[in-house]
């Protein structure tokens, strides 16, 4: 079943996409890696998720996963004697982390792309919702390293791709995070020393440009 036919339909600044390509270099799987242009979306895309119409797509074997939290649930059970596993084994363990990784995917996502894309009084409102969020997950965070606790899992793989946008949000927002949420940036930093995470991750420069 875990062939090496393995495709990711990719763009190299969606955070979403950068999920997938964190949990397939930690599970050590080679993959082809075909860039789209959001923009002007190709027939491949379309045909792999014409439901959303979005990256990251993973083809395994010929058959499309969508959605990145779901890849990377998917990447960690069809690989799970390769590399650490990304979720816990325990079931309540399990179920918090899917529930933290929701919670960014709805208060940390909404949060942070308001803050890029709106002004004067809705742009403050955004970056309180956004610092507030991470306030949150700072506690959630506690003394432990890793949001799973010493290894770095499922919680740290959905959340460090918005790191690499944090410059972005910070220059046009005009605030810095470390003066609100400095544990948060000291995790960030611990996550960006491991390799898998640093080479999937695009330049912050190159976001911002993008942006």
């Amino acid at each position: 079943m875990a062939g090496h036919n393995v495709v990711l339909l990719d763009a190299t600044f969606s955070m979403f996409s950068m999920r997938a390509r964190i949990a397939l270099a930690e599970k050590g799987i080679e993959y082809e890696k075909k860039e789209q242009d959001l923009a002007n979306k190709g027939p491949e895309l379309l045909q792999m998720n014409p439901i959303h119409k979005k990256v990251p797509v993973l083809v395994h074997n010929g058959k499309p996963i969508c959605e990145s939290l779901i890849i990377v649930q998917y990447i960690d059970e069809v690989w799970k004697d390769k590399g650490n596993p990304l979720l816990p084994s325990d079931p309540y363990a399990r179920a918090q982390a899917r529930f933290w990784a929701d919670f960014v995917d709805k208060k940390v996502a909404d949060a942070s792309t308001r803050v890029w894309t709106t002004k004067g009084e809705e742009l403050e409102t955004a970056k309180k919702d956004f610092i507030s969020a991470l306030k949150q997950l700072e506690e959630e965070l506690g003394d432990k390293p890793y949001f799973g606790g010493e290894d770095f899992g499922y919680v740290d793989l959905a959340l460090i791709p918005f790191y690499s946008w944090f410059y972005a949000y910070e220059t046009l927002g005009n605030f810095k995070t470390e003066e609100h949420c400095p544990k948060f940036i000291e995790w960030a930093k611990r996550c960006m020393q491991r390799e898998t995470v640093s080479k999937s991750l695009p330049d912050p420069n190159q976001i911002y440009e993008f942006v």
